[in-house]
């Protein structure tokens, strides 16, 4: 729906008139990502001009590259072999029946071991190994001068990647309490959660498997999310001064805020009584 607007002339023609130029030769193009086997399904490709269609060809090569590399990457932390001697065609199988069986209680990884979130421009963050554990949003403040998307970012997507962070730290670190225990026992109670076995406590956290390995070890390591921004420390205190929830989330330790220094490799933390480096 939101591609479907976003491509129509007069959404765009009243978008221009607040101040929300699209460029004419943008097009957007929906998409899904499985997120069980990394297979990334383009829609609406019909609808693509004919200008664009070598634009298609590239991300669709793109995309075919992408997909056996995260692929191969995340086989072994689900005890699939991967390697040179293993077709990508084979370990695309495996998790396709892995995320098709109804008895497999780890179809994937999902996001643990989420540690970080970092808007900054794409080059500091370019041919880096993060690990899988970064959230990534390109930003550049020098393009902000009103903060407007600095706000944004830190009241929106922030806070999503919080509510995702704190529901792995909790249930990892008492799973009996904040998370709801074994899969190979749950029963569904509508859209509200699940019980273990027959009743019991209403649960609402993530299961065990989500966060602990079959060899016995805890998967998701469980720590506060360290958000890092590209942007001058005065940025960030006018964006913490107009969003009082986002300061909360800060303030209270919930979250750990840093600010990347934009002409080099400087980091400094925020604490209430000022920026330690």
């Amino acid at each position: 729906m939101a591609a479907a607007l976003l491509n129509d002339p007069a959404v765009r023609s009243g978008l221009r008139g607040r101040g929300f130029a699209v460029p004419d030769d943008t097009h957007f193009l929906p998409g899904v990502h499985l997120t069980a086997t990394d297979e990334v399904t383009l829609l609406d490709t019909d609808r693509i001009p004919r200008t664009h269609h070598p634009d298609l060809a590239h991300l669709r090569e793109w995309l075919g590259e992408a997909a056996p590399r995260a692929r191969a990457e995340r086989a072994s932390a689900l005890g699939l072999p991967s390697g040179p001697r293993r077709k990508p065609a084979d370990l695309l199988g495996a998790l396709r029946r892995r995320g098709s069986d109804w008895s497999e209680v780890r179809p994937e990884w999902g996001l643990a071991r989420n540690a970080a979130f970092i808007a900054a421009r794409r080059d500091r963050t370019r041919g880096v190994d993060l690990g899988g554990r970064a959230f990534l949003h390109e930003y550049d403040w020098t393009c902000d001068p009103d903060n407007a998307v600095l706000g944004l970012i830190l009241s929106a997507p922030v806070v999503v990647a919080s509510w995702i962070n704190l529901q792995y730290f909790a249930s990892t670190v008492d799973n009996a309490a904040f998370g709801c225990g074994t899969k190979a026992l749950h029963n569904r109670v509508e859209d509200l959660g699940v019980v273990l076995g027959n009743g019991g406590d209403l649960r609402t956290g993530l299961p065990l498997q989500s966060v602990h390995a079959p060899d016995g070890r805890w998967y998701h390591e469980p720590l506060r999310l360290q958000v890092i921004v590209e942007a001058p420390t005065e940025r960030l205190d006018a964006a913490l001064s107009a969003h009082a929830g986002v300061k909360d989330l800060v303030g209270n330790g919930w979250i750990r805020l840093y600010a990347l220094d934009p002409a080099g490799p400087a980091v400094a933390r925020w604490q209430p009584d000022g920026w330690v480096a």
